[in-house]
């Protein structure tokens, strides 16, 4: 149901700006589409009551005419969009804005004569006739609807029981690799001798639906609920009564006193007052599981006294906003992780076979394949390994492998497949409505795919997922939202966390994309074409988002005429399987890795919106590019291009562009005034250099932008300055200058405050001091910062640690490393540095010492330099132990001077300080004449010629 009201979201808008705009139409067909606005919007309200309907528990008839409704929307959003097209082609971006109007009215009455707009006319009078079809069986349906919706709050109804109860009945001696979780959560409990002078602490256990988070929790206060005067265990679920979970939080706490709870009549605030008033002056353990919503943890804990001394609560959740909302501090939250390996194969090992024969020696290699798309998760494995050995019986060789073949591609249709389904469907069904397409949509990629962020949200804006009414609202920001909160609901695994403490790229667990699969060919969403035919809705349905996945495909040419979106997967000769240019409605073409070098025929896809064609082997870009007026991304990285067609200044809705160094841009550039990602530009040499950086200040919206220099003069360095003042917008800023001088130290550049990531890669000139914009004031959100100064002052570094989103610093000094530019011990301040996780000092002495205790909590990664003499001076302290999560320390040891008995009294000292650090952490440091390597406790000298000098224990 969300898919067609995600197709009827943006359609809506389009439809008001064809009515109010300055379009020529037919009286006749204004008014049609006028009612047909209305259907389409008490379309949209009951489509909004059916969606929070399960399927399964709909009428036929109803998905039958929600599909018709989704198939409808397309078809008219693509009308809509052809006109627009044929509108965009006479419009001359050139002219002054007070011509416009007078040239579209022009165009609009030439059309009124001609074929095109006359066809488009006719398409749209049909749409609008089976959109009155379509009311017909709205209100037909009408009554159905509302019956259903009644049917869900309808508590005698038919209700499958919750798999995740057994969890609660789980015998302890069945758990596999939950012992050292399980210990470590109780040592976080009760630590500490003295309970009594504990306030009320509360841990979260939070992750993915089937990593156990309910056995953990179970497991966890079973083994120590006897060291509390009273306890509970209650699951809140994900549409809570307060009241009911209050009672039984009551029953649980005194089964005998409050017997009869559940028959009682009490409000919510009564209920709450009886949980306090019986937990005053008691030290209690409750777990509160599963629970979804902030605002029903918020109304809950009310009943719980915090003047509990020794009190503890246990809450488990598979969104991280909850978890932060249940705790206080983030250590308190605990994300699940994935089984290991060998914790994997005891676990379902124990369940298909006996104890006494082990895995037979033919299936061990399918069996650690089948476990390796479990990826570790429990419910995943043991609800593989009871396909496997049912009643039982173990199931024959060839029957292993043909359900490998099928795990995470919705193939298989067992019981014990559709029960770890539920549990999936329940964080499905919980998503709203604007994320369930968004998620859908992640079919598209083959399994273990790493899914790039960035990427992924262009493509959710071309599709048209992420939309918005209001103008001023970045659909970029939105779309990165929405990838999130799909973080956050653990519907998709993160990878990689940048120093933006941004989550770089996701993953989808092999069981989620079963899911998605299924979903999405049920709703005939997604076609997969990846050479087993099944990955298709029925041979009547229209294709609207093609993935291929194989060089081998068959589909009908008729059911691809209307193809919105394809994506083919790297290595795939596209010419040999599709005949692109026939697909006259594509928004989303996305050929990254495939061996193409022409795309001749992509200046007829007028309706594109996406084109991906990073890692290809490309040379020209077609100059009729321009033709495409609703391009909003262009990904043109690691091809062989070397310069782009004037043409492309004219793609004026373009707002992400990709290139290489190597290529250059047409002068023009500031006509793409709809940009907000420019990676990279290039300066270019001769007489267009000037102007290519005044068009810089034109693009107003841009957000990111990578752009090098070479050879800047003093004029050049003006107009750069200047462009930067019009770039309000900026939050990431890379500059690489490799020749001529960059002055941003002048008052004259005032960056805008929301600026997050600064690389300024000068080393040529560098800056001749920190530049005074550099504060906390100014930039209050920067967190990644790599610059270089000419002779770096102590005061520098104090005022870098009061950065307070700093969480990657780069900061080197290009003067020679001498005793002058020693950093003065504890120049910063105890609160400095409050979110950095990585230091890199280049020649500069900012040694551990420097760091009083209580500065850079979260420091991971240290880098400094010092001379080793300076160790036998005395009084010298590399000392780093009050650096709590310090993991990797890198030094840059200058010896050149440095005597045999100076070069061994600095090994000496940086061991000593690894070895009295908690952490362990690994040192590597760098010596100029010879290393020496310190590895598990052994120290030995290497060669001259090498540089390296490890020193670790770990």
């Amino acid at each position: 149901m969300e898919i067609a009201m995600g197709a009827i979201g943006p359609l809506l808008p389009k439809f008001g700006d064809l009515l109010v705009g300055e379009f020529t139409l037919e009286r006749r067909l204004r008014k049609g589409i006028e009612s047909l606005v209305t259907e389409l919007t008490l379309m949209h309200a009951a489509l909004r009551k059916v969606a929070k309907v399960p399927p399964e528990r709909l009428d036929e008839g109803v998905k039958i005419w929600a599909g018709k409704v989704k198939e409808l929307s397309y078809q008219m959003e693509d009308i809509i969009d052809s006109f627009m097209v044929r509108v965009e082609d006479h419009r001359d971006p050139t002219n002054p804005k007070n011509r416009v109007k007078k040239v579209l009215k022009k165009t609009i009455n030439l059309f009124k004569k001609g074929k095109d707009l006359h066809r488009i006319y006719d398409d749209l009078e049909e749409a609008v006739g089976q959109a009155k079809q379509l009311a017909e069986l709205r209100q037909r349906y009408e009554q159905d609807i509302r019956y259903t919706g009644s049917d869900v709050s309808n508590d005698n109804a038919s209700v499958s029981i919750d798999p995740r109860v057994m969890a609660l009945y789980t015998d302890v001696k069945e758990l596999v690799g939950i012992e050292e979780t399980r210990d470590m959560l109780i040592n976080i409990l009760l630590e500490g001798d003295d309970w009594s002078k504990n306030p009320l602490k509360t841990i979260s256990i939070v992750g993915f639906g089937g990593l156990g988070k309910t056995t953990l929790a179970k497991v966890t206060y079973d083994n120590i609920k006897v060291q509390f005067d009273c306890h509970a265990f209650v699951s809140v679920s994900q549409n809570p009564d307060i009241k009911e979970v209050l009672k039984d939080i009551l029953y649980e706490l005194d089964k005998n006193k409050f017997a009869d709870i559940h028959n009682a009549k009490r409000d919510e605030r009564q209920l709450i007052d009886m949980v306090g008033d019986f937990l005053t002056n008691k030290r209690y353990i409750i777990v509160m599981d599963d629970i979804w919503d902030e605002k029903v943890w918020q109304l809950i804990k009310c009943a719980f006294p915090k003047k509990s001394p020794g009190s503890r609560l246990i809450t488990t959740t598979r969104k991280v906003s909850v978890s932060k909302a249940c705790c206080s501090c983030s250590y308190d939250i605990y994300r699940m992780k994935p089984l290991s390996q060998n914790v994997s194969r005891k676990l379902f090992h124990k369940r298909v076979f006996s104890h006494e024969r082990g895995c037979p020696r033919e299936l061990v290699q399918v069996s650690e394949d089948i476990l390796q798309k479990c990826g570790g998760i429990p419910l995943a494995i043991v609800t593989i390994a009871s396909l496997l050995a049912s009643n039982r019986h173990i199931k024959a060789n060839d029957q292993w492998y043909e359900l490998l073949n099928s795990i995470g591609r919705g193939l298989t249709e067992d019981r014990s497949v559709e029960e770890m389904n539920k549990i999936l469907l329940f964080s499905y069904y919980d998503l709203p409505s604007y994320l369930k397409p968004c998620l859908l949509y992640l079919s598209i990629f083959p399994e273990d795919h790493k899914i790039m962020r960035d990427k992924l949200v262009w493509k959710w804006i071309s599709e048209g997922f992420v939309y918005s009414e209001k103008q001023e609202t970045s659909l970029y920001e939105l779309g990165d939202s929405y990838f999130n909160e799909l973080v956050n609901r653990s519907m998709i695994q993160p990878i990689g966390i940048d120093d933006e403490e941004k989550v770089e790229a996701c993953s989808v667990h092999d069981m989620v994309l079963d899911l998605i699969c299924s979903l999405s060919i049920g709703q005939n969403f997604v076609t997969v074409l990846d050479g087993t035919e099944r990955k298709m809705a029925n041979s009547q349905s229209k294709v609207h988002i093609l993935s291929i996945q194989d060089f081998k495909v068959n589909v009908a040419t008729t059911r691809m005429a209307r193809v919105r979106s394809l994506t083919v997967c790297p290595n795939i000769v596209v010419s040999q399987v599709l005949d692109i240019p026939n697909f006259p409605v594509l928004r989303v073409l996305d050929l990254e890795g495939c061996p193409i070098s022409d795309i001749g025929y992509v200046g007829s896809l007028l309706h594109l919106r996406y084109l991906g064609l990073k890692d290809t082997n490309l040379e020209k870009i077609p100059v009729d590019i321009c033709k495409l007026r609703f391009l909003q991304t262009m990904d043109l990285r690691n091809t062989r291009i070397k310069e782009l067609p004037s043409s492309v200044v004219r793609l004026r809705h373009l707002m992400c562009l990709f290139v290489d160094n190597h290529m250059e841009l047409p002068p023009g550039i500031g006509n793409l005034t709809s940009l907000e990602v420019l990676d990279r530009l290039k300066k270019p040499r001769g007489n267009l250099n000037l102007h290519i950086v005044k068009e810089l200040g034109h693009l107003t919206k841009l957000r990111v932008v990578r752009f090098e220099m070479m050879d800047l003069s003093e004029s050049m360095n003006e107009a750069f300055v200047e462009s930067l003042n019009n770039l309000h917008n900026l939050e990431s800023l890379y500059l690489n200058a490799l020749g001529g001088l960059v002055d941003l130290t002048r008052e004259v550049w005032v960056p805008p405050r929301q600026l997050r990531r600064l690389i300024c890669q000068l080393q040529v000139f560098p800056f001749l001091k920190l530049p005074a914009w550099i504060n906390p004031s100014s930039l209050p959100l920067l967190s990644y910062l790599d610059i270089w100064v000419h002779g770096v002052q102590p005061q520098d570094i104090q005022l870098l640690g009061m950065l307070p989103a700093l969480r990657y610093l780069g900061l080197g000094d290009d003067d020679n490393f001498s005793g002058q530019n020693v950093v003065q011990m504890y120049v910063v301040t105890a609160d400095g540095f409050p979110c950095a996780t990585q230091l890199c000092f280049t020649n500069i002495a900012a040694v551990p010492s420097i760091f009083p205790e209580g500065a850079a909590p979260r420091l991971e990664q240290l880098e400094f330099a010092f001379p080793a003499t300076w160790v036998s001076r005395g009084g010298f302290d590399l000392g780093m132990g009050h650096l709590p999560s310090l993991e990797i320390v890198s030094v840059n040891l200058f010896c050149i001077e440095a005597s045999e008995q100076e070069m061994e009294n600095a090994e000496a000292a940086l061991i000593a300080a690894e070895e009295d650090h908690p952490n362990r952490p690994f040192v590597c440091a760098r010596c100029v004449l010879r290393v020496l390597a310190f590895r598990f406790g052994c120290l030995k000298n290497l060669t001259n010629e090498t540089e390296v000098l490890i020193l670790s224990t770990d």
